[in-house]
């Protein structure tokens, strides 16, 4: 899991590096082992008063669609440069109005052990036409899980960052010679 420090480092390098004239916002930078994503929100169309709502959205679309194109070599150029430094694959995405699309984005198999209940409920998904596998089932469940528990989700994210600043809070690293590095200090004066 990326630490706190690494997040920061990751949403402030995204900040200087991408061209203002790209983003209104920054809505998502986020990371894990294989993969950092960014989406960024760019400016709705301007449409005449009482248009439809369907043709806001085809508009948002457009606009999104415009913006992938227009962007495409520069993208590229950024996500080289992130590979090397955070040594991670680079996944766009825009948002614009309601509408969310995602240019490119890792899928990453992941390998379980699982005993005869769970891969009956898999099993079963698959049978109720729910999945086509069980990769897809897993997938599916996972995705369920996302998306009722985010509180709870949340809150374990969030006890892990408290753990990670208590961690970097702690007592300096031991030195070659046994002692601390504060202690080392004090003997040298």
């Amino acid at each position: 899991m990326i630490t706190d420090k690494g997040r920061q480092e990751l949403h402030g390098w995204f900040v200087g590096r991408l061209p203002e004239s790209w983003f209104t916002e920054l809505v998502e930078v986020s990371a894990d082992r294989e993969e950092i994503t960014v989406i960024g929100r760019i400016a709705e169309p301007d449409l005449p008063a009482g248009a439809s709502i369907t043709e806001y959205e085809a508009a948002c679309q457009g606009r999104i669609t415009e913006f992938r194109e227009r962007t495409r070599a520069q993208r590229v150029e950024v996500a080289r440069e992130a590979q090397i430094r955070f040594r991670r694959q680079l996944s766009w995405g825009a948002r614009c109005g309601h509408s969310q699309e995602m240019f490119t984005h890792i899928s990453a198999p992941v390998m379980t052990r699982l005993k005869q209940p769970e891969r009956l409920v898999l099993d079963t998904l698959i049978a109720g036409g729910v999945a086509r596998s069980r990769s897809d089932a897993l997938a599916w469940c996972v995705r369920l899980v996302e998306r009722n528990a985010d509180s709870w989700l949340a809150d374990l994210r969030e006890s892990l960052h408290e753990v990670e600043r208590v961690r970097t809070k702690g007592p300096a690293p031991a030195t070659e010679d046994g002692l601390e590095g504060s202690a080392l200090e004090k003997t040298e004066k």
